[in-house]
């Protein structure tokens, strides 16, 4: 059988063609939000979504609206930098 390929790379084939990929990356980076921000914001985020390369997060606080809007970027670098590609240009808080 010369065709035979490692089923990780027949993934990505498939993830690739169609066009599914951002969307698997968007996915994890939403299930890492407690990993990269901690529980407190976390148990405080009441939505998070990403939509052309910017994530919206709504927040039941303004103290942590505050807090997250001090560390914009370093939650942009975090998210970006777990799947070591840029996914997140700017974040919206609500």
């Amino acid at each position: 059988m010369q065709n035979e390929k490692p089923l990780k790379d027949v993934i990505r084939e498939f993830l690739s063609h169609y066009k599914l990929e951002n969307k698997l990356n968007e996915i994890t980076l939403l299930e890492k939000w407690e990993e990269v921000v901690g529980k407190m914001i976390a148990r405080h985020t009441t939505k998070i979504k990403i939509e052309k390369r910017v994530l919206y997060v709504e927040v039941d606080s303004s103290i942590v609206r505050s807090e997250l809007s001090m560390i914009k970027t370093a939650i942009i670098e975090r998210l970006n930098s777990y799947l070591k590609k840029p996914l997140i240009d700017k974040i919206v808080l609500k």
